[in-house]
């Protein structure tokens, strides 16, 4: 975010406070907890909380406009993270779904494979016995 211009501001109240606002935007609190609201600006700035509500309204007003446009881009921003890792995770899962599917048609393929080796060995077998005739038996005699 853009720092906040003093464009030629005289009043060292407005000017400590600019200079606040920028330091809580860009993150570099000196005095604060550095969290974006009007009681942590006036502790940044020095200045009593009265001069931010009653005085300055203005300045108020910008710092927490500037300050919900942020929150949005942070809630943003968490929200495309989270889809970013749930798309990770399903990334994931659809990989190692890939690979079960991938070892199971090898077991399949191999198991076709066995099979029509079984079938052309019983065929070839049937076959051969096809051409050998079984002679009738006679029947025996009893002496």
């Amino acid at each position: 975010m853009t720092a906040i211009p003093l464009n030629g501001e005289t009043d060292p109240t407005r000017r400590a406070i600019i200079a606040a606002m920028n330091r809580l935007f860009s993150g570099t609190a000196k005095r604060s907890a550095g969290r974006l609201n009007v009681s942590q600006l006036a502790i940044e700035a020095d200045v009593q909380r009265w001069h931010l509500t009653h005085q300055h309204q203005d300045l108020k007003d910008l710092f927490q406009a500037r300050a919900a446009a942020e929150e949005a881009k942070r809630v943003t921003h968490v929200r495309e993270q989270d889809a970013y890792q749930e798309l990770k995770k399903k990334h994931a899962d659809l990989q190692k779904h890939a690979r079960l599917l991938e070892e199971r048609l090898q077991l399949y393929a191999t198991a076709v494979n066995f099979l029509s080796l079984e079938l052309q060995a019983v065929t070839e077998r049937t076959e051969d016995t096809a051409k050998v005739r079984v002679m009738p038996r006679r029947p025996r005699q009893l002496p």
